[in-house]
């Protein structure tokens, strides 16, 4: 009763090698089965021991043998090979897995991809070429699937990074039975039409290009704040320090004839005085008061001007007596007499006596 009771995975690799392997601890849990096939179709069948066992705990739980033809007859059978315990015939066609696409090439054109490989030796028309990829911003695959061996995307950010995965594939139900494909081609990371060792390189560049824009940019704001506070600094000492001048710019030529010898300095600079003093010295205003009698009190006024007016003439004809009165002698014609003494007024309240 074991007949059509056991499930079995069948696999053939790119109808090279067949593997076919059951649940040996469930089925035969306590008997280590034997395995034989063959892919001989009359009548006269030639059975063939399996030459490689697949082992699950030390039990035989698989057998791994070459491909020989399309046609396969397989039989499991008790440890001493009595009692067959499950037998199939099946079409070693239709459970093909095949390799890996071969010289996977990436062609770019803006924001269009291109991939393409190698066209397999046999049966081309019953696989499929499946392209996958993904930005670092997408948590799911996005897929393109078309005939061997070319697929094609487009609207590609060059901004982004993406992987990229691609693999083979059977069609399914026209080549195969079982929905077989191909191992994933080795990832690879794409940027704008090149290629990187890992997005994570994006990262990198964009971090460091941010912590460098952040250096520059809290370096420049610390030399704007440095410029500010050395500016508020001298407004400030020049409100408070007032700056002292320097006594070598005022007094030039004792620092650079006398090289600071005061003594030596004050001498010559005396002397250059006597020697440039001028000749004419204006003559000293010299008042004189003459006292007067007390009947000359009530003399007229008429008089007192013409005194007035002999002093003037008396100073243009450089009378030296005339002069020192005139000197001081206002432009006023208001007389006033006090103690005597005759005090001639201008406007700017100078007197004469």
């Amino acid at each position: 009763g074991w007949k059509g009771a056991i499930n079995t995975t069948i696999i053939n690799f790119n109808n090279e090698k067949m593997q076919i392997t059951w649940a040996a601890r469930e089925l035969f849990p306590s008997e280590n089965v034997s395995f034989s096939y063959t892919f001989d179709e009359g009548k006269h069948k030639v059975w063939k021991p399996c030459p490689t066992y697949l082992l699950d705990q030390d039990y035989n739980s698989g057998c791994l043998f070459k491909t020989e033809g399309p046609t396969l007859a397989i039989s499991i059978r008790s440890s001493n090979g009595s009692e067959e315990l499950f037998s199939k015939r099946l079409k070693s066609d239709f459970y093909i897995k095949p390799n890996r696409p071969e010289n996977v090439t990436f062609f770019w054109k803006e924001d269009t991809v291109i991939v393409s490989c190698n066209k397999p030796e046999r049966a081309v028309k019953c696989l499929r070429l499946e392209l996958q990829y993904k930005s670092k911003f997408d948590k799911d695959w996005q897929s393109r699937t078309s005939k061997c061996c070319s697929v094609g995307e487009q609207g590609f950010d060059p901004r982004k990074c993406y992987s990229f995965r691609v693999r083979l594939k059977r069609l399914v139900p026209y080549c195969n039975v079982v929905n077989y494909s191909s191992d994933w081609e080795a990832e690879t990371f794409w940027m704008n039409g090149t290629l990187l060792d890992s997005c994570d390189d994006d990262i990198k560049s964009q971090s460091n290009t941010v912590i460098f824009l952040s250096c520059f940019l809290a370096v420049l704001l610390m030399i704007l704040i440095l410029l500010i506070l050395l500016c508020k600094w001298q407004r400030l000492q020049k409100s408070v320090m007032p700056a002292i001048p320097d006594p070598k710019y005022v007094f030039a030529d004792l620092f650079n004839d006398h090289n600071g010898n005061f003594q030596e300095w004050i001498e010559e600079t005396a002397h250059a005085m006597v020697q440039t003093k001028p000749e004419y010295e204006e003559p000293e205003c010299i008042i004189e008061a003459e006292s007067q009698q007390e009947d000359n009190k009530n003399s007229d006024k008429q008089s007192s001007q013409e005194k007035i007016f002999n002093f003037s003439r008396a100073a243009e004809n450089n009378d030296p007596k005339a002069t020192q009165i005139a000197c001081l002698m206002p432009t006023s014609n208001t007389i006033a007499s006090f103690a005597g003494f005759q005090i001639l007024m201008n406007n700017d309240m100078y007197v004469m006596l």
